[in-house]
């Protein structure tokens, strides 16, 4: 039998990956190039029930560009990364942006209570890195800082890769098991998209449509 890595030891090997992706670029994900990642960026934003939010946290914000996207819907936009040459890489890509900080946070450890409560929270390509004891402990750091009239957003890649330490499914699971309120569930091969409320009205019933 294989010995598990502890969490100090499957941390290290998390920020030595991310490390060398960055190292060779500042953009390895393709975010500002891949139609692919254009279009789900799109699909993200167009799946916010409230056109603007006061206080945004992204954990997990890589180069940036989504943090971009979401500084043109928010006041305020706390984004964060545990590698040191991803949050360079958004520093750079959110510079003209004065809505925006790039804080350093490995999570769970780090989540920025202190900074919440959160109207937004949007968790994207990050929780398959966690193992299931840190993803509980996350999903029930964010509902707990949520407004309330908060939401959270998770946004994840399906398809199994090496790196990956949880299913996306069992991603989605835990943030399920908050008790908040599932109101937009997209899903494709590629990716699954789900928007979690404390509200549970439809964008069409907030707004007296029904």
């Amino acid at each position: 039998m294989t010995a598990l890595a502890s969490p100090d030891t499957a941390a290290a090997d998390r920020l030595a990956y991310f490390e060398t992706l960055y190292g060779d670029s500042e953009d390895p994900y393709g975010l500002r190039t891949r139609w692919y990642e254009a279009r789900k960026r799109e699909i993200l934003l167009a799946a916010l029930p409230h056109r603007r939010y006061a206080n945004a946290y992204e954990p997990g914000c890589g180069a940036g560009e989504l943090t971009a996207a979401l500084a043109a819907r928010c006041d305020r936009v706390l984004a964060s990364d545990f590698s040191p040459q991803a949050r360079a890489s958004a520093e750079t890509r959110t510079a003209d942006l004065g809505n925006v900080r790039v804080a350093s946070h490995a999570l769970p450890e780090d989540f920025p209570t202190d900074e919440g409560p959160f109207d937004l929270i949007v968790v994207s390509e990050i929780g398959y890195f966690l193992d299931q004891a840190a993803m509980q402990t996350l999903s029930h750091a964010c509902a707990a800082a949520l407004s309330t009239d908060g939401v959270l957003v998770a946004c994840n890649w399906r398809p199994d890769f090496d790196a990956r330490a949880l299913p996306t499914d069992a991603v989605h699971a835990t943030f399920a098991a908050t008790g908040l309120t599932r109101t937009v569930s997209h899903a494709e091969d590629d990716f699954l998209l789900e928007v979690w409320c404390r509200d549970p009205r439809s964008v069409a019933q907030r707004e007296g449509i029904r």
